[in-house]
């Protein structure tokens, strides 16, 4: 995680700073509200503010908001002042640190901001032959599409495909296209000049040329406009980028990956996807299922779910009935791995006792638990069953196909598709002649490579 700390509370918010870097944080330093927003418009990034309570809190977060910069902003104040506490999360900070600062504290809002960001909570053998293929795959420069319902956790995902890059250590960054207009996304996206536009008041460093060495997420494409796609197109085979209002080139290094919620393929045939962005994406697709499709993940899930919320409400030991469990695991999930989630928010925040009762999550269910669904309750599946009735393929047939496709993708040039799955040619052409001499089709090379090669 990079903490910017701005302001200086006579050296406690330095302390402050100090124990963040001992947890495994990188941070930085300065000394205004101007010096801050300058750092941040430069490319240089920050996943959290440490702000002094003396500084002008809701002016900073104001103009973080102008320039559509979505940065939490903590406030940092000697003693416990409540009032001043109070104004300014009034004013938009997130949460209040009394200064001198306690470690504890301190990680308990880094662990708050980073929550969830880099671990699968799994046991259905579902995720699990996706994460397999996801660590194959990880370690190349390809872009990766990542497909599934609303709230399956693809943005989880891309973090775990980058965790296990070879950009591991740079930085991530994620952009939901879903909820930027056009007109801003562009700038978002590109950078802009100063004056390019009206409100582009100082140059700021678009997230292409921000994410330079590591991986940029652009979170459910399919709601970018053609123009764009076509702008992002361009990035991603020349490698560079224009700002908005610039008329100077920018290299970029940059591993792209996106989300969707919605069939591309429809999309394209509908001109509201670019078919060559498509097929670019669709090299790897990493589709994750629905969570009444891995249904040995419900438990699980819920209990983890209970465990945090616990934690940051006071509530310690809570356990989940049996009958609430079995509600859990026959509801039909249409918001999927989210809605769990939040019904198990508030059904700690109901609970009586020590124990989730089946009353405390009918409570909390915004639609009832209905007693015939179409997916199996996971009382009659037991993890054998499970295993026995999941239907996919191996972690070899999911290599196979992904070499096969990509190979199509390249119309048969095997250095191409040598390049796009990070492995070296000889690799290739050695499981061709595997995948030939068991009777798979392989595609036939072109015309410039020789007939025998696999």
């Amino acid at each position: 995680m990079r903490l910017l700390i701005v302001g200086s509370l006579e050296g406690h918010i330095s302390t402050a700073g100090q124990i963040a870097i001992s947890r495994g944080t990188k941070a930085a330093c300065a000394d205004s509200i101007d010096e801050a927003l300058e750092t941040v418009r430069s490319g240089q990034g920050a996943e959290l503010l440490f702000v002094d309570i003396k500084l002008n809190i809701g002016d900073l977060v104001t103009r973080l908001a102008a320039e559509r910069i979505s940065i939490p902003v903590v406030s940092c104040g000697i003693g416990t002042n409540a009032d001043a506490a109070v104004e300014a999360i009034q004013q938009g900070a997130k949460e209040y640190i009394p200064l001198p600062p306690d470690p504890e504290l301190i990680a308990a809002v880094l662990e708050s901001v980073a929550a969830e960001k880099h671990t699968m909570i799994h046991r259905d053998p579902a995720i699990t032959n996706i994460l397999n293929f996801a660590d194959q795959i990880a370690s190349s420069n390809t872009l990766v599409l990542i497909t599934g319902e609303s709230g399956t956790g693809k943005e989880l995902m891309a973090r775990y495909v980058h965790n296990k890059s070879k950009r591991a250590t740079q930085k991530f960054t994620a952009v939901n296209c879903a909820e930027i207009s056009e007109t801003f996304l562009e700038s978002e996206l590109f950078g802009h000049e100063k004056g390019a536009f009206s409100g582009a008041v100082a140059r700021r460093i678009g997230r292409l040329e921000e994410a330079h060495g590591g991986t940029l997420l652009l979170d459910e494409i399919s709601e970018m406009h053609p123009r764009l796609q076509a702008k992002v197109l361009h990035a991603v085979q020349e490698l560079e980028i224009k700002r908005v209002g610039g008329i100077t080139p920018i290299k970029v290094d940059v591993r792209l990956l996106a989300t969707s919620n919605r069939n591309l393929e429809e999309a394209v045939n509908n001109g509201d996807f670019l078919e060559n962005l498509f097929f670019r994406l669709n090299v790897v697709n990493l589709r994750l299922p629905a969570l009444r499709e891995r249904p040995l993940d419900i438990p699980v899930l819920a209990e983890h779910f209970v465990d945090k919320y616990s934690i940051s409400n006071d509530k310690t030991d809570l356990k989940i009935s049996a009958d609430a469990m079995g509600m859990l695991c026959q509801h039909a999930w249409r918001g999927n791995v989210r809605e769990l989630e939040n019904t198990m928010h508030r059904a700690v925040l109901l609970a009586q006792g020590g124990e989730i009762t089946a009353e405390t999550i009918a409570l909390n269910n915004t639609e009832s638990i209905r007693a015939s669904i179409s997916v199996a309750p996971i009382a009659a599946v037991s993890p054998a069953d499970a295993a026995v009735s999941f239907v996919a393929r191996t972690v070899a047939e999911a290599e196979r196909d992904l070499i096969i496709d990509t190979l199509q993708h390249c119309l048969g040039n095997r250095t191409h598709a040598a390049n796009i799955l990070g492995i070296s040619i000889r690799t290739l052409r050695n499981k061709l002649k595997l995948y030939s001499e068991g009777g798979i089709p392989v595609p036939m090379p072109r015309e410039s490579e020789t007939p025998t090669q696999y």
